[in-house]
């Protein structure tokens, strides 16, 4: 992304690429002069993406269109689309972007064999004679609770959370919601029969993984156990999950980290207990905001604890006594907080304890960031900076006038 509209500034010329003048055509953005918002647009009403195949959500384009210059608002949908490409690529460099198309393909493999009741073979991935192929097909498996993969409220949330997501207003979710410590709130949000399905789903879709002898990615580099639910089907459901549910809430709560923008997300489940992850060290997350629900099983341990919301800068700063908070998990509760709050598991010391984790993220948060330094509107760091600094120059105010005086009065 770019927000001084240098965004594919750079000509490239190459032989044979004519305009039939002679002239070597230019790959320069049309608009490549034109700069983003700094706020959205909020009265403007995006385009719908979702027919497009593009290399980024449909609603990355929807968000980013909010934040489009005035004078493209008019201009054509293919347009647009063109313009936040070119922002996009810089955001995403080309490593970036082939990494992603290889995990694209990864998870189309996955889904083309655990969704298809008949267990497809890798026949079109694999470059082997025919009669080589036959021997590698997958076992046959098929997703236990279809329900899941496409979200319905009052199967899935507990009546006092579908209310207040209904009222929309600050009044309405803050009445459901506790905030234990600054920046960390708790609410009821699972039904216990939502939260059995979903792990039943997860057992399923293991067990078709050990079948298959399939190495499957893990959530993330530092837990070794848990399964990616985005893919093996259920990123199209976390999606209306996220853009429904919790981006109304962060939009209230965690505005100063793009919670009004949040536009993609990574789903998963992590899992604790004997022959599994036993803990998870001090961290932060790779999101702007975390969702995080405990949803099940019988386990004792395993507590989160909080310690201070930081920037980069300041990630390795002491913890204020105010910023202390251990949190037990309770099946169905949802724990929301931002992403650099600085966070861990203790040892699950008995049982089994699994979570479901939704890694909320607003690409144009992350992109005005590049452009910010100071961060005292969430860093706890560098608000006592701030404050620091204010208190000096109060404190230097105060001696001059005490100077000057002094020197009238001689």
């Amino acid at each position: 992304m770019s927000c001084d509209g240098s965004v594919g500034r750079r000509e490239e010329s190459q032989t044979g690429n004519g305009n039939g003048n002679g002239v070597v055509a230019s790959s320069r953005p049309l608009y490549a002069s034109h700069r983003l918002r700094l706020n959205p647009n909020t009265d403007h009403k995006p385009e719908n993406y979702d027919d497009l195949q593009l290399e980024f959500s449909p609603s990355v384009f929807s968000s980013l269109e909010r934040y489009l210059p005035p004078s493209m608002l008019n201009v054509s949908r293919d347009a647009k689309v063109q313009y936040m490409k070119e922002i996009l690529s810089r955001y995403l460099p080309e490593g970036e972007r082939t990494r992603v198309q290889r995990h694209r393909e990864y998870r189309q493999k996955i889904i083309s064999n655990y969704q298809n009741r008949c267990g497809r073979m890798w026949r079109k991935s694999l470059s082997l004679p025919t009669h080589k192929k036959k021997s590698l097909s997958l076992p046959r498996r098929k997703p236990l609770h279809r329900e899941l993969y496409t979200i319905h409220p009052t199967t899935f949330f507990v009546p006092s959370f579908i209310k207040a997501i209904s009222e929309n207003t600050e009044e309405s979710l803050r009445s459901i919601i506790s905030e234990p410590s600054p920046g960390v709130y708790t609410f009821e949000m699972l039904q216990p029969r939502f939260c059995e399905l979903l792990l039943s789903e997860v057992e399923n879709f293991e067990k078709w993984v050990r079948e298959a002898k399939f190495r499957i990615m893990r959530p993330n580099t530092m837990n070794k156990f848990g399964a990616v639910l985005d893919d093996f089907g259920l990123e199209t459901m976390l999606d209306k999950l996220m853009d429904d549910f919790l981006r109304p809430i962060s939009k209230v709560f965690f505005a100063e980290v793009g919670g009004s923008t949040l536009d993609s997300h990574h789903g998963f489940v992590v899992e604790y207990g004997k022959d599994r992850d036993v803990d998870l060290g001090f961290h932060v997350d790779d999101s702007e905001v975390t969702l995080n629900v405990c949803l099940g099983k019988q386990f004792s341990g395993g507590e989160l604890f909080f310690r201070g919301i930081r920037c980069d800068k300041h990630v390795n700063t002491e913890t204020q006594p105010e910023e202390i908070l251990d949190y037990s998990h309770v099946p169905g509760q949802a724990v929301l907080h931002r992403g650099r709050h600085r966070h861990g598991a203790r040892a699950t010391t008995s049982g089994h304890r699994i979570n479901l984790l939704l890694w909320c993220r607003s690409s144009v948060f992350r992109e005005l960031k590049k452009y910010q330094k100071d961060f005292s509107s969430w860093c706890g760091e560098c608000q006592r900076e701030k404050k620091e600094r204010q208190r000096q120059s109060v404190a230097a105010s105060k001696l001059e006038l005490f100077r000057r005086e002094g020197e009238s009065m001689i």
